[in-house]
């Protein structure tokens, strides 16, 4: 029987037990943390708990316009029991990695907790323990990078795995780095009632998002009371009497209750033994793999964001799997990135997946594009909802469909339609003879759809 260990219990180290359990093999998770890793305890699950809550509150603040009138929507705040809300959000993180560590065991899995190290590729060491493996996957996930002129303490200076102890809501809150993460904190947070302050080293949010969509968020967090400083960086954050003091490269100084830096992730591969076993770091000691989930020692494999590949919690998930296929002699399918969907969870939602415009007007791509706002969507009016767009882009004479941007409200969900015509390489003649309900906002995909059948390629 084939021993298989793995180091790390978040995304890609459990998926990986699953499918080496399902495929027969003898399987052992090595973890320090808690089965579900950073991703279950800390970081996706606990701030899409946040980001759920949050969305509320926006709903109850805007539902006068709906003839809905209650206390909190107009000049009186919601009331928000930050307390609360986290101890919901650290209860509903441990129910998962307790139902995910459930599984495990359910499958036969064994689970070590410990400090793991290559000792050499077929010998893991985890304390005096030695665990002998025919494969061994790295999944040990990062960290959030640290300013050494900006240290987090926990109290004032934060990072995103500080915040769910806050006793208090932030009353102005600074957030430095305008990514996907800074967006989402700070759209969340200005939802909850917190005056919030975006500190963005480039020349709008989330530059590498599409631009129309990073566009409509940027307009709507100014709408909402946000201040967004453009090209400018934080050069120090240090702690005042009564709060924060951040000095930007601009000359300019920001004054606030509590600073949240989200300026990047270092991988967990220092201490792992890798460079001694032969495992090749790429720069900024990521973990070096294939599309097969290979490093540079046979029988060694890597997953999730300490190969730096794509820091999403399903990018993890997929590389544990596609390295247990192959390890085991399973037919697999190499990553491809192309496929791969993606949400920024702020309110509205950013969803995209496949090609991008900006491919189509570099010609990189041969192809062509729509976009439809939202405001003109039955269910979107029914709603209330006026900012957000669905864009649809194909190849320019097959109408191959290559990709899309969905902003709006549960984009993460209407764009698992998008994902599936770019996966399975449908046409826009396809999605156009789709039926969708009406009223829905799923309709304005095959509407975009429709859009692009019947232009004429020029």
């Amino acid at each position: 029987m084939t021993k298989v260990v793995i180091i790390g219990g978040g995304p890609g180290g459990y998926e990986a037990a699953l499918v080496a359990a399902q495929l027969g093999a003898d399987v052992t998770v090595v973890d320090r943390d808690g089965i579900g890793g950073s991703c279950v305890l800390t970081d996706c699950v606990p701030s899409k708990s946040l980001i759920a809550t949050s969305t509320r509150t926006t709903y109850v603040r805007e539902s006068d316009s709906l003839g809905i009138h209650i206390p909190g929507t107009a000049d009186t705040p919601v009331r928000v029991d930050i307390d609360a809300i986290n101890s919901r959000i650290k209860r509903l993180a441990q129910a998962q990695s307790d139902d995910t560590g459930a599984r495990l065991h359910k499958e036969g899995i064994k689970v070590v907790n410990g400090e793991a190290r290559l000792v050499d590729p077929h010998i893991v060491a985890v304390g005096d323990q030695r665990l002998r493996a025919d494969v061994i996957l790295i999944a040990t996930g990062a960290h959030p990078r640290e300013l050494p002129t900006a240290k987090p303490d926990g109290e004032r200076i934060l990072t995103w795995r500080h915040i769910y102890d806050l006793e208090e809501l932030p009353e102005k809150l600074i957030v430095v780095g305008s990514g996907v993460t800074g967006a989402e904190f700070a759209s969340a947070y200005q939802s909850l009632g917190s005056d919030v302050t975006l500190v963005s080293s480039r020349e709008r949010v989330m530059p590498t998002q599409d631009a129309d969509a990073a566009e409509v968020l940027e307009e709507v967090f100014m709408r909402r009371g946000m201040t967004v400083l453009s090209q400018t960086r934080a050069e120090s954050v240090v702690r005042t009497e009564k709060g924060v003091l951040v000095t930007l490269s601009d000359g300019r100084t920001v004054e606030g209750s509590h600073c949240l830096m989200t300026v990047g992730m270092i991988p967990n591969t220092d201490g792992l033994g890798l460079e001694e076993a032969g495992v090749r770091l790429g720069q900024g000691g990521f973990v070096e793999v294939d599309r097969v989930s290979r490093t540079t020692v046979p029988g060694v494999y890597a997953a999730g964001d300490c190969t730096g590949v794509n820091m999403l919690a399903s990018v993890a998930a997929m590389q544990g799997r596609i390295a247990m296929w192959h390890a085991l002699g399973e037919a697999v399918s190499p990553l491809k990135l192309s496929t791969v969907a993606s949400t920024v969870f702020t309110h509205p939602e950013l969803a995209a997946v496949g090609a991008s415009e900006d491919d189509v007007r570099s010609g990189r791509i041969d192809g062509r594009s729509v976009t439809l706002p939202l405001n003109t969507n039955p269910r979107a009016k029914m709603n209330e909802v006026t900012d957000g767009f669905v864009k649809l882009i194909c190849r320019q004479h097959t109408g191959i469909v290559l990709g899309g941007v969905i902003v709006g409200p549960r984009a993460s969900e209407l764009i698992l339609g998008v994902s599936i015509a770019v996966q399975q390489r449908l046409t826009v003649d396809d999605l156009a003879h789709t039926f969708s309900v009406y009223p829905s906002l799923s309709g304005s995909v095959t509407e975009a759809a429709r859009s692009l059948m019947l232009a004429s390629p020029e």
